[in-house]
């Protein structure tokens, strides 16, 4: 080879090797140094905890699309004092703390935000360290992620040799939802069985803390019993996994879950409710409306019902039940006797008997019985209260329209007469649209004996006539046959 050419392709690897040598060197590069007057920014993103808890975070911003954001959810950004994280003991530090060891040397008052419509807020121009992230305020129902550190900066996940200082994350939240609903359209009065059910979601967290629900019942029902079931059926045990209370001192129901079934609730989170049924009886008229409050975590303790970040409470039912108050007036002027009463005057003594049914009225059975009472006599006033049936036209929470299979009607029958009145020729039909007493359901009209005419006397002083006029006309005729016969014999009168 001549002398020349094996100069020339001496040099060219040179070369070549002075450009792979040089590509080694970068890629060995010692990682770069934290930037000790730089500062950082904290992007915090709240959504709603999705079925799948999904990859834990890394730093970087990523795509959202399909959850559903938290709006109002404030946060708290607090730097733990002394950990210097330009050196290799300041990361040594930061990763041998708990957060409650963090939470104990966290700066005060720290940075405060609260996420917008999009579930976003960003705390900007914050000092390099670690950093303690809390919820200090949420809605009702939320069970708020638990506090976490994270240091600004952190190393880049994707260009290793890099640092990051605008960090997002997503701490999700479990919302936490209940409804109540109430049974009473089978019923008829006081004693029979209103039904109350809480269907409550499960929070989707890794671990529950607490799950609670709370009923206190209105004074005016009696509580009968309480069942607790989840609604895919997943296996419960009461006593082992769940207990119930009743205060008779405050008619309050309480259901509270150990930490056995706190972990079967947390495994059936995402397709089951927790339901509970709760049976009573109405013991009084009224509009007896009925709420239940469910605390889906041990934070929601800490606040009153209704606060931000305090339980659940249900939007509130009813059940309502009435009297019928009877009214027993005259229909015509009396025509009897020397004193005549006005039309319309109020008449004791009518007695009534109330049924379910035309059919039951018409053949007089089953009469309703309330309180061991079946039958309501009109007083002196002339009226008669039948207290404690269900509203006719309204029945398991809903209003109801005439025709409707839960629209209920009464049928007064009249089992005794006023005296010197007739009794009803058939039952009256009557619907209950009120619990006031004093307010007049209905006005029933008593016809006097006979319609109000007279019959023919037939006893008293015209029956004595009448027998005294018989006995002179029966002596006179034993008179005159006695004078006949003495003539036909001869002998004279």
């Amino acid at each position: 080879m001549p002398t020349t050419l094996r100069r020339v392709l001496s040099t060219v690897l040179m070369m070549l090797l002075g450009i792979g040598l040089g590509a080694g060197a970068a890629q060995a590069a010692p990682v770069v140094d934290i930037d000790p007057d730089a500062t950082a920014s904290l992007h915090i993103h709240k959504l709603e905890q999705p079925d799948d808890f999904g990859p834990p975070a890394d730093g970087l911003e990523t795509d959202t699309a399909g959850q559903k954001p938290l709006a109002g959810v404030e946060f708290t950004v607090q730097r733990v004092a002394d950990i210097d994280l330009t050196t290799n003991a300041g990361w040594r530090e930061a990763a041998s703390l708990s957060t409650e060891q963090a939470a104990a040397r966290a700066e005060t008052p720290g940075r405060t935000g609260v996420t917008d419509v999009n579930g976003d807020v960003s705390l900007t121009g914050l000092p390099l360290g670690l950093y303690l992230v809390t919820e200090t305020a949420y809605p009702a129902g939320v069970t708020p992620s638990k506090p976490f550190l994270v240091t600004l900066p952190l190393t880049h996940p994707t260009e290793r040799d890099t640092w990051l200082y605008d960090v997002h994350v997503y701490p999700k939240n479990a919302v936490t939802s209940a409804t109540k609903s109430v049974e009473d359209s089978a019923s008829v009065k006081l004693g029979d069985d209103v039904t109350w059910t809480i269907k409550a979601d499960i929070p989707r967290v890794e671990e529950i803390d607490l799950y609670r629900i709370v009923d206190k019942l209105d004074t005016r029902l009696d509580h009968k019993s309480t069942t607790v079931r989840l609604t895919n059926d997943a296996a419960l045990s009461e006593g082992t996994d769940y207990t119930i209370a009743f205060d008779a001192a405050t008619n309050t129901v309480t259901v509270e879950f150990t930490a056995a079934g706190r972990a079967i609730l947390a495994a059936n989170a995402t397709e089951a409710q927790v339901e509970v049924v709760i049976t009573t009886a109405a013991n009084a008229a009224g509009t007896i409306t009925n709420e239940a409050i469910v605390y889906p975590n041990e934070a929601s303790t800490e606040h009153r019902p209704g606060e931000p970040g305090g339980p659940i409470v249900t939007p509130p039912v009813d059940s309502r039940w009435g009297v019928i108050v009877i009214e027993k007036v005259e229909a015509t002027p009396g025509s009897s006797g020397s004193a005549l009463r006005a039309a319309g005057d109020r008449l004791a003594g009518a007695e009534f008997q109330v049924y379910a049914s035309e059919a039951d009225a018409r053949a007089q059975r089953n009469p309703i019985v309330i309180d061991g009472v079946d039958t309501w006599t009109t007083g002196a006033d002339g009226r008669a209260v039948i207290s404690g049936l269900r509203y006719s036209g309204y029945a398991d929470g809903r209003a109801l329209e005439i025709g409707d299979p839960d629209y209920r009607s009464y049928w007064l029958v009249e089992t005794k007469a006023p005296d010197g009145f007739e009794l009803l020729a058939e039952p009256v039909q009557v619907d209950v649209t009120s619990d006031d007493p004093s307010t007049v359901t209905i006005s029933i009209e008593n016809v006097p004996h006979n319609a109000g005419w007279t019959l023919p006397l037939t006893g008293g002083g015209g029956t004595a006539l009448v027998t005294l006029l018989g006995l002179l006309l029966l002596g006179g005729g034993v008179l005159v046959a006695v004078v006949r016969g003495r003539r036909r014999t001869g002998v004279e009168a």
